[in-house]
């Protein structure tokens, strides 16, 4: 049997994170996931100069292989109404493909890459855990993303859970897709509902495409999709059909998830603890960050890893992330009529200073906050 301190369950930019947190710490870490990298992952996927900053990343560097697009600019608006751009005189993000990135992370995590297989049993044996009987592991850190098996154990019920549902694609364009195209490479659009529940994406990648809408509400989420589209032709935006099945996938904000992230030999990071940002819904920088707070948390451990030791760990995703709970603004919108909230939300889009300061600086970009 296969024996580790710390064994990683999921290899996505959290798990990674985590294991390369843990580099020169002296433990054995190493890192199951079901697939075989590089993987295909559906996301919008963008990171802020804070994931490189934190990530110790040359963007010169993994530019030279990898697509690392620039964003200089937003065109924001809402489904059925008008655009405005807001641009910046230097990059303020970049567009990258999941299917690199996580690949470059993982190589670069210097754990122990165990055979690509799903976890498909856990046991508790004389302080370890038996995972698929055949990896023997001191500590387990779940990083599989919303129906994590590892989050069950710590009373995770995915298909109660009020998640965030998602529908998007991302695709190469040929040459006459490209001509019908008129989004820009550093101009990513943003369209929200008319409802304000969720928003819809359409964002270009050197010639690749990515599409997608999601929503807070999970009824008839096909339906928004599909209007979203059909709104995208309307405008001129693209002149093409798109794949007909776009994929879907979930995942739970932080401050309204309710997952506990820590338990006797257990760690969650990344979406497995529910950690999607409440107003944007990105994921990306929360999960890198968890997996970083988590490596600190594990070393600082010193190998004792109970319940009480690893309490610590939920005390820095506070620090960074804020209390989980509803905040007022939630508990408030619960209870307005939604036409109301709607109609407020539709004004606030129209209003330039409110979309530059509040919706891209504060909620997509989380300018204000520095890097660990």
């Amino acid at each position: 049997m296969d024996a580790c301190d710390v064994l990683i369950a999921g290899g996505g930019p959290a798990g990674s994170s985590c294991a390369w947190g843990l580099r020169g710490s002296g433990l054995d870490v190493a890192i199951l996931d079901r697939e075989t990298f590089p993987r295909d992952k559906v996301c919008g996927g963008w990171i802020t100069p804070q994931v490189l900053s934190e990530l110790a990343i040359d963007p010169a560097e993994y530019a030279r292989d990898h697509v690392l697009q620039p964003i200089t600019a937003f065109r924001t608006g809402w489904i059925g109404g008008p655009a405005h751009e807001t641009g910046y005189p230097a990059p303020v993000s970049y567009g990258i493909r999941r299917r690199e990135f996580d690949h470059y992370l993982l190589q670069r995590s210097g754990a122990r890459l165990v055979p690509p297989a799903p976890l498909a049993s856990l046991r508790r044996e004389k302080g370890a855990w038996i995972v698929n009987e055949t990896i023997r592991a001191r500590l387990l850190v779940g990083a599989g993303g919303h129906f994590c098996p590892v989050a069950k154990l710590t009373g995770a019920k995915p298909a109660r859970e009020n998640a965030v549902v998602a529908q998007e694609a991302e695709f190469e364009m040929n040459g006459r897709e490209q001509g019908a195209c008129l989004v820009r490479p550093e101009t990513p659009e943003l369209y929200f509902c008319p409802d304000i529940k969720g928003y819809g994406w359409c964002f270009r990648k050197n010639n690749f495409l990515n599409i997608g809408l999601g929503r807070l509400d999970q009824h008839r989420l096909s339906e928004h999709v599909a209007a979203f589209v059909r709104f995208l032709k309307s405008t001129g935006r693209i002149g093409f059909e798109i794949p007909a099945a776009l994929p879907g996938h979930a995942y739970l904000l932080w401050g309204v998830s309710g997952r506990k992230v820590s338990d006797d030999r257990v760690l969650l990071i990344g979406d497995a603890a529910g950690l999607a940002y409440k107003q944007s819904g990105e994921g990306i920088r929360p999960a890198i960050e968890s997996g970083l707070l988590a490596a600190q948390a594990i070393a600082k451990a010193q190998g004792n890893y109970s319940r009480e030791t690893l309490a610590g760990y939920e005390a820095l995703l506070a620090r960074r992330f804020g209390k989980s709970g509803q905040d007022w603004a939630s508990r408030l919108g619960a209870h307005l009529p939604s036409a109301w909230i709607g109609a407020a939300g539709r004004r606030l889009l129209d209003t330039r200073w409110f979309v530059r300061d509040v919706v891209i600086d504060r909620w997509f970009l989380h300018a204000n906050e520095p890097a660990l």
